[in-house]
């Protein structure tokens, strides 16, 4: 039989190990609090920051790293009037680092010299207050090809994936811009996103496809607004909508998956800043009636029913700590809305039901 008593300090140091674990642990899953964590886990409430402002205005005379270093220094003005409220995500414009008013052969020796400078400032800015950003450039490829570009970079500054326009215009297409041809949807730590740039907005080809993935944020940099069809993608798609668009003329804005707009920028002011709540989903009210109710009274101001008026769709949000709401939607048996839309469908083609 061993006899050897425990050793006092070696109990300390293993207690203290499992305290400090359980403290790592902790952060590393709730890096920004309010429900906010790693994928897989909880949707919560995310703070996301759209900037409407244009790149910066150069000279004609300018050389090109005098450019790029104005650029940066226009980006670092924009920033500091958004990281007061601790953003989760930063989204700017299409082409955000482009000047205008330049030839085609001086923007070439611009890009050239550009390289990945802007890019790797807005990293910097990422790592340096631990959030996402959206870098919406073109990039030259090295066979001298051109990519209207998206590029999402995390928290830590790495770089989490690239969108490729998939709808230039004709005239970018006749300037050597080719067509990107993938939907990525990325994975964060607060939820999925997915891209579309300016012009894209018009193609059903592209929006079917994030209908089909159903990511929890579309990130829409770009020089044109879009007018209803921001709201149309925010509802096909069922997810929130944030759009970045170049100009304070044309509002900047987030849309909720209802496609209402939740925060714009104004004309005093080419930025909107917004908490946003993840965890949600859209419920139609046939034969929801009754089990909305019941929802409501078992958790009161622990979850959010918004009804829009007029679509006969709800938005239903969890505000509660642990509980999401997709556990409240199965708790009470709640038809989700496309769910709903597919019985819909399905009984519209039941044999008899159509007529001869």
């Amino acid at each position: 039989m061993n006899n050897t008593k425990p050793n006092p300090a070696s109990t300390d140091r293993l207690f203290s190990m499992i305290i400090l674990f359980c403290f790592v642990l902790l952060f590393d899953t709730n890096v920004r609090g309010d429900n906010t964590t790693i994928a897989g886990k909880k949707k919560g409430y995310i703070t996301i920051a759209t900037i409407g402002s244009g790149p910066a205005s150069v000279t004609s005379d300018a050389k090109p790293q005098q450019v790029v270093d104005k650029m940066i220094d226009h980006w670092k003005r924009q920033f500091a009037k958004v990281l007061p409220d601790r953003p989760d995500l930063i989204v700017v414009p299409e082409a955000c680092d482009r000047p205008s008013g330049f030839s085609g052969e001086k923007l070439q020796k611009y890009y050239k010299v550009r390289k990945d400078q802007v890019q790797q400032f807005f990293a910097k800015t990422a790592r340096e207050n631990n959030c996402y950003m959206v870098y919406s450039a073109y990039r030259i490829m090295p066979d001298g090809t051109k990519r209207n570009s998206s590029v999402l970079i995390d928290r830590k500054g790495n770089l989490v994936g690239i969108y490729n326009k998939n709808h230039p215009t004709i005239g970018e297409i006749e300037n050597r811009t080719l067509c990107g041809k993938e939907a990525p949807v990325f994975e964060c730590d607060f939820g999925r996103v997915a891209m579309a740039i300016c012009f894209d907005l018009n193609f059903d080809e592209l929006r079917l496809k994030y209908v089909k993935a159903k990511p929890d944020i579309i990130i829409f940099s770009s020089m044109y607004h879009g007018g209803l069809m921001q709201s149309y993608w925010a509802y096909s798609c069922r997810c929130h909508f944030v759009g970045a668009i170049a100009g304070r003329a044309a509002p900047s804005e987030i849309h909720n998956p209802l496609g209402q707009t939740i925060a714009s920028n104004t004309n005093y002011f080419d930025f909107a800043v917004a908490r946003v709540n993840l965890d949600c989903e859209l419920a139609h009210l046939d034969y929801n009636w009754g089990k909305l109710r019941k929802l409501k009274a078992k958790y009161g101001p622990k979850v959010t029913i918004s009804d829009p008026g007029c679509l006969g769709s709800v938005l239903v949000s969890s505000e509660h700590e642990t509980i999401s709401v997709d556990e409240m939607i199965k708790e009470f048996e709640i038809e989700l809305l496309d769910d709903y839309f597919t019985r819909a469908l399905a009984y519209r083609h039941k044999p008899g039901n159509i007529e001869k």
